[in-house]
């Protein structure tokens, strides 16, 4: 078995390689600020077992305190470089191991190397401020090399950055209606596996999280995004078998090597 993926629900899944557990952006909560988890229930405690956590960017849907609070003692997190410094609780995490890093860094975990490349993404944890903090996609090599995006727009030089994966775990949606600059729809999805030619790939960070009271503004924003990645995708790229978990539920792509 190369590898095991588990999509918790919104960016959070598991990455299970070379018996090495991957765990992204987690976010264990029925609700954060305005948003509300409005599909599927939250991750049981397997979900919080990880060899290593890695955080894409400082947005508190993907760097959310209290779940990071949640992990086991010793468990090795890597955040972007600058977290530390903007955003304070990450200091107070000192039952983890954690570790800035940037794009070009490699770092070794077990059998498995985790190579971190950019995304073109908003790093910031708040709209506005001057502090900024580079926003991460990572790959994870082991006995197969999956790539997770984290929150991230095309941009000209991804192919070259992630190289050939395996496995590509790419956003498809949000948690409102509109999408801009940094970010990747569907459509964009969809184009980005014509750029990475992966084997395999699954659709995040869609129909999980929606602003309270906004359940009857354009529900297919919600609702949709999966299912038209899966379209669009054997339209741009055929060749790519395309995954679609529900929540909680873990898949195991096929992979040559």
């Amino acid at each position: 078995m190369p590898v095991e993926i588990t999509w918790w629900g919104h960016a959070t899944c598991t990455i299970e390689d070379s018996n090495i557990r991957v765990l992204t952006d987690p976010l264990f909560a029925s609700r954060l600020a305005h948003l509300r988890r409005r599909r599927g229930p939250l991750p049981s405690a397997e979900a919080r077992r990880a060899d290593v956590v890695l955080v894409s960017h400082l947005h508190a849907d993907h760097l959310h305190l209290p779940s990071l609070g949640a992990l086991d003692p010793g468990t090795r997190l890597l955040v972007p470089r600058g977290a530390l410094q903007v955003v304070p609780g990450v200091r107070r995490l000192r039952h983890l191991r954690v570790t800035e890093v940037l794009p070009g860094d490699e770092i070794r975990v077990g059998e498995l190397l985790v190579r971190v490349v950019p995304a073109r993404h908003d790093g910031r944890r708040l709209p506005v401020g001057p502090h900024r903090s580079p926003a991460l996609g990572f790959v994870v090599e082991g006995e197969a090399r999956t790539y997770f995006a984290g929150d991230t727009g095309l941009f000209d030089a991804m192919a070259d950055w992630v190289g050939p994966v395996d496995v590509a775990l790419l956003p498809v949606g949000g948690w409102g209606p509109f999408l801009g600059e940094g970010h990747l729809d569907a459509g964009r999805a969809a184009q980005a596996l014509d750029l990475l030619a992966p084997q395999a790939a699954i659709p995040v960070h869609y129909g999980t999280y929606w602003p309270i009271g906004m359940d009857a503004v354009r529900p297919h924003e919600f609702h949709s995004p999966g299912d038209e990645f899966v379209r669009l995708a054997a339209l741009a790229a055929p060749k790519v078998a395309v995954h679609k978990p529900a929540h909680g539920e873990s898949v195991r792509p096929a992979v040559a090597r």
